[in-house]
């Protein structure tokens, strides 16, 4: 086998943005690609709309962002943006490819896939797919049928979706940081948090931004008093910091964003989260149970599935927002506080979800399927 510098470059398109849900993915499997066969070039395709505006620019990897607009449903009057905004980069996407052609498209969905993948099956080259969510997004379920590969997050996914013959439908999960090995020991993890190591620990976190409705609930919650030996780690999100700073103290750490959020995780024995796939499958790869809030407001509220199909699996308990309050939440905790064989067997389930590897997976069966050789010096190449 020539060596990685010798190689011809192969070059593979990625499309996928709008969210981070639906832009991280596509990095995590790019970053995986390149380190089994860095002859593999990546360039991304999105939206100038979208969240990989901000997010691309501070990546290694070549990109190209268009003017391209989801489906306004609520709005149809302003689809003809929709309309205009596809045939242009349809020419954009020709253009970029004329220099060299990709050997595939890969979706991660979202709008800003839609028309790369059109492109793809239009000109012959491989399309596949990754779907993060339990119950498959437009996207994906428009473009699965010609699709050489779909890569699912949820396993639930595969019956709402058409694949077609040739179609390989793979329940590899979804890609994260997946934890260190060896992952930090709970007292070193709670010992850095300065909680003592037999608290009962509940993470909350609503991302990045934060959920308002679950801080609102955490803050009555803590106000009406924590149970006896429940201590709490909440991520608040950036821009509602300010708002609850005031209930940090000794068993309640409250803190604008978690990053890194490894010694949290390591820490906490339940977690009050969203429903989002990411969140889901870093919750699984940490074995920790959760009580899931999915955001009523999710695009075909794809968030209330991935909390059933999380809680079908005995990982979790779905907690629909409108049933959100401090009682509920009291109520939820002292439970799992008081039957700790409920709590092993939830935290036996949600390992059992868990596809921590799941990048480097995903990108094994890409570089396969395309015949595309992993080299011989990646730390990940097997004889």
């Amino acid at each position: 086998m020539a060596p990685p510098h010798q190689q011809q470059p192969q070059r593979i398109f990625f499309a996928g943005g709008g969210t981070g849900g639906h832009l991280y993915p596509g990095l995590a499997i790019a970053r995986a690609v390149v380190r089994l066969a860095p002859q593999v070039q990546p360039h991304f395709i999105g939206a100038r709309r979208g969240i990989e505006r901000d997010i691309l620019p501070a990546t290694a990897f070549p990109h190209t962002l268009l003017d391209l607009h989801p489906l306004y449903r609520s709005a149809p009057w302003n689809n003809w943006r929709t309309v205009v905004g596809a045939f242009s980069a349809w020419r954009a996407i020709s253009a970029l490819s004329a220099g060299a052609r990709p050997r595939a498209v890969i979706g991660t969905g979202g709008y800003a896939a839609g028309v790369a993948l059109a492109w793809g099956r239009a000109h012959g080259v491989p399309t596949m797919l990754h779907e993060p969510d339990s119950h498959p997004g437009l996207t994906t379920r428009a473009f699965a049928g010609g699709a050489r590969a779909l890569y699912l997050g949820f396993s639930e996914a595969a019956g709402r979706l058409k694949p077609g013959a040739n179609t390989d439908v793979l329940p590899l999960g979804c890609p994260i940081e997946p934890p260190p090995v060896p992952p930090p020991s709970r007292r070193e993890a709670r010992a850095k948090w300065d909680l003592p190591e037999d608290a009962f620990v509940v993470l909350v976190t609503g991302g990045s931004q934060g959920a308002r409705a679950i801080n609102e609930a955490v803050a009555a919650w803590i106000d009406q008093g924590l149970p006896h030996g429940v201590c709490v780690l909440w991520s608040t999100g950036r821009q509602q910091a300010a708002a609850w700073l005031d209930r940090d103290s000794a068993r309640v750490k409250v803190r604008p964003y978690l990053a890194p959020i490894a010694d949290a995780y390591a820490a906490a024995d339940i977690a009050i989260a969203r429903a989002g796939a990411m969140s889901i499958a870093e919750l699984c790869a940490w074995s920790i149970p959760a009580l899931l809030v999915p955001l009523p407001t999710a695009a075909q509220d794809h968030q209330t599935y991935n909390a059933r199909a999380t809680a079908s699996s005995g990982g979790a308990i779905h907690l629909p927002q409108p049933e959100l309050t401090a009682a509920r939440l009291d109520s939820e905790v002292r439970g799992l506080l008081t039957d700790p064989v409920r709590l092993a067997d939830m935290r036996a389930a949600m390992q059992a979800r868990a596809r921590p590897d799941a990048a480097q997976a995903i990108a094994r069966s890409i570089l396969g399927l395309l015949d595309i050789p992993i080299a011989a010096d990646s730390p990940y190449y097997q004889p």
